[in-house]
């Protein structure tokens, strides 16, 4: 019996997980379940960076979860994420097929590690807007109203974190939260890590590339689709920027720049997540992304083999 039943190959945005992960699925008869809060919306295929094409190898195509599954303009959380990924984790363990989970969002991979049963806490739309009116002093202040057992691990270091505590903390005065009885997972995590520099060049590579064939197109489709700009503008980075060049608000040298420069903010962050996650007991099997696929496949191979 392996002492694993799910690979996790996590990583900061233009690290190669998508072909490090196909590969891998090909070598070990597996299948991929995404970890990308933004490719599960179809239509959404630019600017999201899902490069469907990299899923086919060696004359087949590696079956992949979790991508396409809504209409663009719809909400994703990381509950129905959990919701998503067991489905897909127990239908491609039933098929005796491996699941390999790739992605970058951090706070999706984390909450199944720590099966943190507060992701079923629903939003309060309502209560979300009068706190979003306060500024972050007074978000940690307000924290303080509620019992400390409830409040003591949350993370400060964002305003949107401080309101979903609230929310949290809030639901709890007047409802419980059971314990869901999910499968058991046994991961062995991987993570792909470049040099600053490698990364940013990267980064920037490639947006020049999707800015050039049809970014800013798929998102004057989305808007003629009927698809509100607010939305758009709710699911960040590209589609924030493009929103506000095709309103005008920046020339096409001011998108270029910027979204470049916030998109390499977006990496350093989410490298603070997966740092965050280390001190929270998660081992992750570094591997140097500029090393040939090739080699990060024998590697990875040879850790996985030893766990079985």
């Amino acid at each position: 019996m392996a002492d694993y039943n799910l690979i996790i190959i996590l990583g900061a945005t233009a690290s190669g997980k998508t072909k490090l992960a196909v590969q891998l699925a090909d070598k070990l008869n597996g299948e991929i379940i995404s970890a990308d809060s933004r490719q599960i919306f179809r239509k959404m295929d630019i600017g999201t960076g899902k490069d469907l094409h990299e899923y086919d190898i060696n004359n087949r195509t590696i079956p992949y979860h979790l991508i396409d599954i809504l209409d663009p303009g719809e909400r994703y959380h990381v509950d129905a994420f959990k919701n998503d990924f067991y489905a897909a984790f127990e239908s491609i363990i039933h098929r005796n097929k491996v699941p390999i989970l790739c992605g970058g969002t951090g706070m999706y991979i984390h909450s199944l590690l720590q099966n943190q049963k507060y992701t079923a806490v629903p939003v309060d739309i309502h209560l979300r807007e009068e706190l979003d009116l306060l500024e972050k002093e007074q978000l940690i202040l307000k924290l303080k109203a509620y019992p400390l057992e409830e409040v003591i691990h949350v993370d400060k270091s964002s305003k949107k974190r401080l309101i979903r505590a609230i929310e949290i903390a809030e639901f709890l005065q007047n409802h419980e939260v059971e314990d869901e009885n999910r499968p058991l997972i046994k991961p062995i995590v991987f993570g792909l890590k470049n040099e600053v520099e490698l990364t940013r060049s990267k980064i920037l590579s490639r947006l020049h590339y999707r800015l050039e064939n049809g970014m800013i197109e798929e998102v004057a489709s989305l808007i003629t689709s009927g698809v509100s700009k607010e939305m758009l503008v709710y699911y960040g980075l590209e589609y924030k920027f493009i929103v506000n060049y095709l309103n005008g608000q920046l020339t096409y040298d001011e998108l270029k720049l910027r979204l470049g420069i916030a998109i390499c903010q977006y990496a350093k962050r989410q490298n603070t997540f997966f740092r965050k996650m280390e001190k929270d007991q998660v081992n992750i099997n570094w591997l140097n992304a500029a090393m040939p696929t090739s080699f990060l496949i024998q590697q990875m191979i040879k850790k996985i083999m030893a766990k079985s």
